[in-house]
């Protein structure tokens, strides 16, 4: 690979990085509202607007996966742990910061939003961290498998997998934290997991032309990646 591709191909990447990261400590940062979807009436999510940004992670990583290769999947997801961790660190100094008396956001309001961030990017962190090892270690499954044929059925078997271990795990300790309530767990559960399965097939032609216009640009065959290193 050209010098000029090669400098590109590390934009693309960090690029991809950052939205990777800025959605998954987004997501930490705004879990404790919930909202409610009517779906064409015929079923009513009861979901955490923390939900929204976070199927964004699991494109990206897929995509990666895809073009760059496993090991560079691999390191982004261990990127947005330390990015989580050190959010976390900020966000419990701020909380010991006393407010002055003018202050628009005052002590109490500010622990009252952030005051469980603490435990939620804990749990969160636990079950990003396994769900997104498993959809890599599946998605490259299925791509050794196929002979990188058929990207559909590994980006959308990776992903359904991994988002119920995730949807699952998260609400297992924010319930065991008593954060949330036992009583709404299997709700929770059943409208995050459909909702992120819904965003999973809706992303699927986003993966395709992504890959595709990657493939074009770097002149890349069938299961072929970016060797950056």
């Amino acid at each position: 690979m050209k010098s000029n591709q090669k400098l590109l191909a590390y934009k693309i990447y960090l690029i991809l990085a950052s939205l990777f990261i800025t959605s998954l400590v987004v997501s930490n940062l705004i879990f404790q509202k919930f909202f409610y979807w009517d779906f064409f009436d015929l079923y009513r999510f009861e979901i955490s607007v923390g939900i929204l940004p976070y199927p964004i992670t699991f494109l990206i990583t897929d995509l990666i996966s895809e073009i760059y290769g496993k090991k560079k999947a691999n390191q982004i997801v261990t990127t947005g742990i330390f990015a989580s961790l050190f959010s976390l660190i900020i966000i419990y100094i701020s909380s010991y910061v006393p407010a002055i008396e003018n202050s628009p956001i005052n002590d109490a309001l500010f622990i009252k939003v952030f005051g469980n961030t603490a435990i939620a990017v804990f749990a969160s962190m636990m079950a990003y961290l396994l769900a997104q090892y498993i959809d890599i270690q599946i998605y490259h499954f299925w791509k050794k498998l196929t002979k990188g044929k058929h990207l559909w059925l590994r980006n959308n078997f990776s992903t359904f997998l991994s988002q119920f271990v995730d949807t699952f795990s998260v609400l297992f300790l924010l319930c065991s934290f008593n954060i949330l309530k036992w009583e709404i767990f299997g709700s929770l559960l059943l409208s995050g997991f459909l909702f992120k399965i819904m965003i999973a097939v809706i992303d699927t032609p986003l993966l395709y032309l992504g890959v595709h216009l990657m493939r074009k640009k770097f002149n890349l065959q069938q299961a072929e990646e970016l060797i950056l290193d």
